[in-house]
């Protein structure tokens, strides 16, 4: 399944903490690239985010936004103790000083009347996981429609190409004949007769220059490979990549070798099609 490496999703979860939200951007990148932005508090969990993120993806610049909302003051609790002994001192100091009040707001100021309840580590880090695979299950969606789409394309490249290569293999003996025609009328055109042999070795030297098949038949081969890896289930582009480059050299070589208008602008449009797909690859996982 090809898949885009330029995607955007989200996931979200409530926990006793307070909810989780997971934010991932994606876009293409020679490697997997992982920037992780994470609460403070969340922050030891980022190895084990970095391993589950890469079991999934294996290239892409990736940003993993994660943020955890406010909590309703189910972590909050009142030590009880702490407050009754500091109603019985407020008490005692409100017969000493009849003037002094004191509000309740400022109790649950003092050092130790309100805690935080202390947060399951493996139940936080089990959460956090679980809203990164949801996004991870979301972005990969993404990416595989949108390598739906680029696979399409691809595919249509390659029967534009195909098309190139069958029309330039019916053009060559046409080619070679108006090639000999033209060197005979060349040497016709010399003073001096020509040695019959000597003929038909210029001939054979210029037919051996513009000789194409070999470039015709490796890229027929490269069309092949490439339509048996767009099918393969493991991530392909470095392959493709590959492949646009080997595409691009016989194109070049088919162009200099060239010694008709029809093969020069085949030569021509088969760059046009082979760089349209080389940018395209770029953006395949």
């Amino acid at each position: 399944m090809i898949r885009s490496m330029t995607a955007y999703a989200s996931a979200e979860a409530v926990t006793p903490a307070g909810a989780l939200t997971c934010e991932l951007r994606t876009v293409n990148h020679r490697y997997l690239e992982l920037s992780p932005r994470l609460p403070e508090e969340l922050r030891s969990f980022e190895p084990a985010l970095r391993e589950r993120i890469a079991a999934r993806l294996s290239r892409g610049k990736v940003d993993v936004i994660v943020r955890r909302g406010e909590s309703r003051g189910e972590s909050l609790q009142v030590d009880s103790t702490m407050v009754g002994r500091l109603s019985e001192l407020a008490l005692d100091l409100e017969t000493r000083f009849p003037r002094m009040r004191i509000e309740f707001t400022e109790l649950l100021r003092f050092p130790g009347v309100l805690q935080h309840a202390e947060i399951d580590q493996d139940a936080q880090q089990s959460a956090l996981l679980g809203v990164l695979d949801r996004a991870l299950d979301a972005l990969t969606a993404t990416r595989e429609r949108e390598g739906a789409k680029l696979t399409e394309m691809l595919r249509e490249r390659l029967d534009a190409i195909e098309r190139i290569v069958a029309d330039v293999r019916g053009w060559m003996p046409e080619i070679r004949t108006a090639l000999r025609a033209r060197l005979e009328s060349r040497l016709a055109d010399l003073k001096q007769p020509v040695d019959p042999g000597r003929l038909e070795q210029e001939l054979l030297l210029q037919v051996t220059r513009s000789d194409v098949d070999e470039e015709l038949d490796r890229l027929s081969t490269h069309i092949s490979e490439t339509r048996r890896v767009l099918g393969l289930k493991e991530p392909v582009g470095r392959r493709l990549d590959f492949l646009m480059q080997e595409f691009n050299r016989e194109a070049n070589t088919l162009g200099s070798k060239s010694v008709d208008a029809r093969s020069t602008n085949a030569a021509v449009e088969l760059k046009v099609l082979i760089e349209q797909m080389r940018e395209q690859v770029q953006n395949i996982e």
